[in-house]
């Protein structure tokens, strides 16, 4: 990027990207996984295969519904390409984000049809996703449909039988545990101090991983 991009990006973090050589670093890191995927314009971005790469390989993720739904997350513009400026938003989530912008970002992943609620349907799906990588002896269809009529009765406080943002706001401030109640969608403390640890080292040292 150039001189005024970058500013302009520092001047749109600065309270998560806490100064100018970090943001830097993270704009490097994104210019390298850039180079190492398919032959084209550096300024077009990742693409979901490239990024999905990136969540795999650093951050650690494994589940392929919910890294589909996290590039939706981070791809603000929905050009299915992750630009350098969506790359430092996401990523100042991800490693310095607060409380309040970790649960917009959750409800954001969990969120995709468009109509302002997560339904009955999307959360089967999605606990159907998360609880059949391990195998029971009960009938898994009706086990995940008393699920969603649990996670209703604690989540849905108006009672309509689907989840707003503010449903989701207000259980998830009364228990945090709730955050990432229909799959991991943010990547472990451990695996953030490890990107850190690499991103962060010496600007014009070269990321590899």
């Amino acid at each position: 990027l150039q001189e005024g991009g970058l500013a302009l990006l520092l001047h749109s973090f600065h309270k998560a990207v806490v100064n100018k050589k970090e943001l830097e670093c993270l704009v490097k890191v994104f210019y390298s996984f850039m180079e190492k995927g398919q032959k084209r314009s550096l300024y077009e971005g990742l693409d979901r295969s490239e990024f999905r790469n990136v969540l795999h390989g650093v951050f650690g993720m494994t589940d392929d519904l919910l890294m589909n739904r996290v590039f939706g997350a981070f791809d603000k513009d929905g050009d299915n390409r992750i630009s350098a400026a969506e790359w430092v938003e996401g990523l100042s989530v991800f490693l310095r984000g607060s409380f309040e912008e970790k649960l917009k970002y959750c409800y954001q992943v969990y969120y995709v049809n468009g109509d302002g609620y997560i339904s009955q349907d999307e959360m089967f799906d999605m606990l159907k996703n998360s609880l059949l990588k391990h195998p029971v002896e009960e009938d898994p269809v009706e086990g995940i449909k008393e699920l969603v009529e649990i996670t209703l009765k604690k989540m849905d406080y108006d009672n309509d039988g689907k989840l707003s943002f503010e449903d989701f706001e207000q259980a998830v401030k009364k228990d945090r545990l709730l955050l990432e109640v229909f799959g991991p969608c943010l990547p472990e403390t451990e695996k953030c101090l490890e990107f850190e640890t690499l991103a962060f080292k010496e600007i014009n040292n070269e990321f590899s991983l």
